[in-house]
């Protein structure tokens, strides 16, 4: 008999089909996942109370809106990038010699991969990632640095690792630094992301380091997304952009958040 699917996963995947057919029933999802209806319906009774699907008789429809879809890495690239590049900067500057690093996936997190690289003094480095494409890019850092890679099921649209099998090896780890990406920071929705999957992946890097840094650009602060990673007292700092909004940037700090704004 085939292994049930984690219930962040399934979910997930859920939101994946719906996405791409528009509408589907609670009885195909329940035997494409092979679980009751009962759980189907619980499923799509959370993603809707997330805004991410509508419940609709017999089954759910993708609500609309941009701010509903991931965009691809590819895409994310694009946005924000001079941002990005200044948050990773800032980042890589907390980095020393002989450190240990979790970075993980994302556009913002490529970019302090990228500053890493670029500061030719930093020797005997470890970082730790799951992100293949981090992986490539610190790929010429080597033997400076040692890369390691979580291992895990990939994510086409990040080029990500994630669960099963992901957090075998960051159970066995802890690492002095944790750069860790988000899709929404927000004073009492805390750090949170609009992927189930990566968004488990995101909480057990928060606690198998002694920092954990938040990474985000100015777009993400004030927004809430489906997957909670942490409570804002649960990170040490956010380091974001100079777009981010000077109110929710107070509140955050009011909260007990140390914010960098690079």
């Amino acid at each position: 008999m085939t292994e049930p699917l984690p219930a962040a996963l399934r979910r997930e995947r859920m939101l994946d089909l719906i996405g791409r057919h528009g509408f589907v029933r609670v009885g195909d999802l329940s035997e494409a996942f092979q679980v009751s209806d009962v759980t189907v319906r619980s499923d799509l009774d959370l993603l809707d109370q997330q805004q991410l699907i509508r419940r609709v008789h017999g089954g759910a429809v993708l609500r609309s809106g941009d701010g509903m879809r991931e965009p691809s890495f590819e895409e994310a690239l694009e946005a924000s990038a001079e941002e990005k590049r200044s948050i990773g900067i800032a980042a890589a500057a907390m980095v020393e010699s002989g450190t240990s690093v979790l970075l993980d996936v994302g556009t913002t997190t490529t970019a302090i991969a990228r500053a890493l690289v670029d500061r030719d003094e930093l020797d005997g480095v470890t970082v730790i990632t799951n992100g293949l494409t981090i992986a490539l890019e610190l790929e010429r850092a080597i033997p400076r640095f040692q890369v390691v890679v979580t291992g895990g099921t990939l994510r086409p649209l990040q080029h990500s690792l994630v669960e099963p099998l992901a957090s075998v090896l960051l159970e066995r780890m802890h690492a002095d630094l944790a750069f860790v990406g988000c899709t929404g920071v927000d004073p009492v929705g805390g750090i949170t992301n609009v992927n189930l999957p990566e968004a488990d992946l995101k909480r057990v890097m928060v606690g198998a380091a002694t920092r954990a840094v938040v990474v985000a650009d100015g777009s993400k602060l004030g927004r809430i997304h489906l997957g909670r990673i942490a409570a804002v007292d649960e990170v040490h700092e956010l380091i974001t952009g100079g777009s981010a909004d000077e109110g929710t940037v107070s509140s955050l700090r009011s909260a007990g958040l140390r914010v960098v704004v690079a």
